[in-house]
């Protein structure tokens, strides 16, 4: 009995030293896989290397995902599909890459605005000069019971930064931020402390490449302007 015990104590031993070896072999190939990768691509700094279910090496490059070998001698650049259920695996995995906790965002570097019961919370980065933030903003001027928290980012003209400063040193800036985005009416000058680098750095940090950029309690993100129908269902 104990001769039985002792061997299965050392077969469940041995299996997880296969295990741990066969994460270790894993560990490796990835890691030549990136650097494979970064030496045929002058260097570029890779965030990630997964192997995918799918035979593939997924590679993070910034926000972007490809695909090759073992070997790297292919690059698939594109959209991968699940022919079986039709799910767009890219956009997936990009989404969970890119999800932030809610609660993990610097809030108090936003302009706050409660509307109706300000049960719900979506967070959003606007360049004042953006197009599509003004449609955006259009928009949200309908959806209530929502707590919006807007990042002023100053990153498509000189003038953006003027007039996030005008607005965050405003005496009201929600309102100050309305009359531009929705009224087309300018901020009066206005000078104090502001966090408009605080803001671009945490852009940057976010990897926000334009505007709006919106972020869902979920930790979701969405870029560009939603739709009235798409914002209520990512809101829900």
């Amino acid at each position: 009995m104990r001769a039985r015990a002792g061997a299965l104590a050392l077969a469940w031993l041995l299996g997880l030293g296969g295990i741990a070896q066969a994460a270790q072999d894993a560990e490796a190939d990835t890691e030549a896989v990136r650097k494979l990768f970064s030496e045929r691509f002058n260097d570029v700094p890779v965030a990630a290397v997964r192997l995918t279910p799918y035979g593939l090496y997924e590679v993070q490059v910034g926000s972007d995902l490809v695909y090759t070998d073992a070997q790297v001698t292919f690059l698939l650049d594109g959209t991968l599909i699940d022919a079986e259920t039709r799910r767009d695996l890219t956009r997936e995995r990009r989404e969970a890459l890119l999800a932030v906790p809610f609660d993990e965002l610097p809030l108090a570097l936003a302009v706050k605005q409660v509307k109706g019961d300000g049960s719900r919370r979506l967070a959003i980065f606007e360049d004042p000069n953006c197009g599509y933030c003004k449609q955006m903003r259009h928009t949200l001027e309908d959806v209530d019971n929502v707590t919006l928290y807007t990042f002023l980012l100053p990153i498509l003209t000189p003038d953006s930064h003027e007039k996030v400063r005008d607005v965050w040193c405003a005496g009201d800036p929600v309102r100050a931020w309305d009359d531009w985005m929705l009224r087309n009416k300018p901020p009066a000058r206005a000078t104090c402390e502001h966090p408009a680098d605080q803001v671009i750095a945490l852009a940057q940090k976010l990897m926000v490449r334009g505007t709006p950029t919106l972020f869902f309690a979920d930790g979701t993100r969405a870029p560009g302007a939603l739709t009235r129908e798409a914002l209520e269902r990512r809101l829900k």
